[in-house]
């Protein structure tokens, strides 16, 4: 894999025209995604840098790690403080990586990179990201190979912020597929999980963005069948963000001042997948073991339905 020039702009095309994908290397990022001329997703394509993280693949860990410190087979490991207000690392270690362009085709795009015992994770990852378009949305698969020699704690997790058009998006109605939620510390670490059942935090029937939590960490607890989260207006318009089972962990996150591509600022909604919840690397809870030469392959997407 050769680097390449930065910063590239990848457009692909689905093959009716209707879907057009902007992906760029930086966090291997999804930054516009339109089908029929509807923005699916806060486009951040002309902006510098991942403004709030968008679109972001995270790996080998999604969200927090408590204190940017964990414990394997008796030693200590540090990582980097990347969230220095509240002394935690966050969003894995790709955050701040260009990947390689693998291959760039009509409806499909391939990146790539590696992970070589950096501080802090002394394991080693080939990590491969899969965009493919139809005529609906976007297909991301992310694909995970252990080269090193020991077995390696993986989850994964993406950060898209979601949008139907120029519609408002605390106007818009938000429903996602979890059974249960985590009381979360000041520092946005788990304490505690719940059932939903009569909490601000059940969001499986469709509720306006304003009334939603702005900030939760949700789950489903069964692993059968794709998991599916709803963003919907009352003109029937809506999208869906889909996820293989693996993805059971949902990180909510509205952000009340997001940057646009004009200028100004309006609310925005990150609608996350994760395979594990905030903290796992210290808690275990859903990480993904993978031994030497193992591979491991989950996707997720974004689709126009009304």
């Amino acid at each position: 894999m050769s680097p390449v020039a930065w910063p590239p702009r990848p457009t692909v095309r689905s093959a009716c025209g209707s879907t057009t994908l902007v992906v760029e290397p930086l966090a291997a990022s999804l930054r516009r995604l339109t089908v029929g001329g509807v923005d699916l997703v806060e486009p951040t394509d002309t902006m510098p840098g991942v403004p709030g993280m968008a679109g972001a693949i995270l790996a080998p860990w999604p969200n927090r790690v408590e204190d940017a410190r964990w414990w394997h087979d008796g030693r200590r490991h540090e990582l980097d403080v990347s969230e220095p207000e509240l002394g935690n690392a966050n969003h894995g270690l790709l955050a701040g990586r260009r990947f390689d362009i693998v291959r760039q085709q009509r409806a499909a795009i391939v990146l790539g990179t590696i992970i070589r015992r950096p501080p802090g994770y002394p394991f080693e990852l080939d990590v491969v990201v899969v965009y493919r378009v139809d005529h609906r949305g976007v297909t991301v698969t992310t694909d995970v190979v252990n080269v090193g020699a020991e077995r390696a704690p993986v989850a994964l997790g993406a950060h898209p912020y979601l949008r139907l058009g120029e519609q408002p998006v605390e106007a818009l109605r938000l429903s996602v597929d979890a059974t249960h939620a985590y009381r979360l510390d000041k520092r946005h670490i788990p304490r505690e999980r719940f059932p939903v059942d009569g909490t601000s935090s059940d969001l499986r029937r469709p509720r306006l963005v304003a009334e939603a939590p702005g900030h939760a960490t949700l789950m489903r607890e069964d692993a059968d069948g794709e998991l599916v989260h709803r963003l919907g207006a009352d003109d029937g318009t809506q999208l869906e963000l889909w996820a293989d089972p693996a993805y059971r962990w949902t990180q909510l996150y509205r952000a009340d001042a997001f940057p646009t591509e004009h200028g100004e600022a309006r609310v925005a909604l990150a609608v996350e997948p994760m395979t594990a919840p905030p903290n796992a690397l210290r808690t275990r809870e859903g990480l993904r073991w993978l031994d030497a030469g193992e591979r491991w392959s989950v996707s997720w997407g974004i689709r126009l339905t009304g």
